[in-house]
């Protein structure tokens, strides 16, 4: 099962037809579930959709789900690499009104390679990328751990406790 999530605050239409235009014309259907938020301008014809999940609806969804397609917010990021579970994401742009600012799209380009997660700049290249994902089988990288690792806490350590 493949779950979309745009995050609970914002729509982002520009993903969620993204998504649904490459499902619509597959000729083998996706199982895919979208939490799109209630205030979604635009309602998926090809995949199930909700606006809004409670916080275990979308622990049991995001656990069942092989892979996860979302917007760059970095929750969601993190949840990802904390789970083990393979994600997609597209950023949402300032210039288009999907958000303040392009926060998004500078987190999606810095992001370090890493297995299990891709990056789709725009909705040109979600479509290849889900084909390409779900050809290789969409593996997923070691689980991020829950703390910094002690070369961070030891840097910053140094920098907050240094004599000047």
């Amino acid at each position: 099962m493949i779950f979309l999530t745009v995050g609970s605050h914002e729509p982002f239409d520009r993903l969620v037809i993204a998504v649904d235009d490459w499902c619509q014309k597959r000729k083998e259907k996706p199982h895919i579930l979208g939490q799109i938020t209630a205030r979604a301008g635009y309602r998926p014809k090809g995949f199930a959709a909700v606006d809004n999940l409670s916080p275990a609806e979308f622990e049991a969804e995001f656990g069942r789900a092989s892979l996860v397609v979302a917007h760059a917010g970095m929750g969601t990021i993190l949840t990802a690499l904390s789970r083990s579970k393979p994600i997609i994401v597209m950023p949402r742009r300032g210039h288009l009104g999907e958000t303040r600012n392009d926060h998004q799209y500078a987190t999606a380009i810095h992001l370090p390679k890493r297995a299990g997660l891709w990056i789709a700049r725009d909705e040109t290249e979600l479509p290849d990328l889900l084909e390409k994902v779900l050809q290789s089988g969409g593996a997923a990288g070691p689980a991020i751990e829950p703390f910094a690792g002690g070369d961070l806490i030891d840097s910053l350590r140094n920098f907050i406790f240094r004599k000047n």
